[in-house]
């Protein structure tokens, strides 16, 4: 079975310390309960978590379903938002961690990539100078959400056109946002076969598209 590589960026920065933090985890909880009762999911899907703050942490490299744990997530008290330096560490691991296809066998279908901040890049510069590089690795859909009033969905529509946005970081909104997102896995995961198209479920009333 071919396998399905899902890489998660999570902002860590220190305006999601508290109960934001604390509903992305069990949002992460139930998405992960959520693709373990899908089958086609539990076999191909690996899942990885890079985190962002000041620092970058790959916090899960890319694993399985079946054997993947949560660990803790820390967040710092204050800090900048460093999502360019975490799509620069994106770029090395799907590098190192994605199987291309060869004569003599098929590789991984094309990466999904879901990014969620609850502001801005601190590090504009190395943000834009990372948007060609992620183009290059042609996942095959990337989905950015903008979470909170402080966020700012303008740089994520440089990166994709699949900008979503979340009024509140409550527990009920992360878990309906990872809830779409377990379902728009399990959709790739099927669909990603048949064509490198990826139709998305509707997102939950929370998970607003950004125009």
């Amino acid at each position: 079975m071919r396998r399905l590589p899902v890489y998660l960026l999570l902002d860590t920065s220190g305006s999601m310390q508290g109960e934001p933090i604390e509903s992305v985890k069990v949002g992460l909880e139930s998405m992960i309960a959520s693709l373990r009762q899908d089958p086609f999911a539990l076999e191909s899907v690996y899942i990885s978590i890079i985190t962002f703050d000041r620092e970058v942490k790959q916090i899960i490299p890319l694993t399985e379903l079946e054997n993947l744990q949560l660990p803790e997530i820390i967040t710092p008290d204050s800090g900048p938002t460093h999502l360019g330096a975490a799509l620069e560490v994106l770029c090395q691991k799907v590098d190192t961690e994605v199987l291309l296809s060869t004569p003599d066998k098929k590789g991984d279908w094309m990466p999904l990539l879901f990014i969620m901040t609850d502001g801005k890049p601190s590090d504009l510069q190395k943000y834009n100078q990372m948007i060609p590089e992620i183009k290059k690795r042609h996942f095959g859909s990337i989905i950015a959400c903008a979470a909170g009033a402080k966020s700012d969905p303008k740089p994520l529509e440089q990166l994709t056109a699949q900008v979503y946005s979340l009024d509140t970081t409550d527990s009920a909104t992360f878990r309906q946002f990872f809830k779409w997102v377990s379902a728009s896995v399990s959709v790739g995961n099927r669909s990603i076969g048949a064509s490198d198209e990826i139709q998305l479920p509707p997102p939950p009333p929370e998970v607003h598209t950004v125009i």
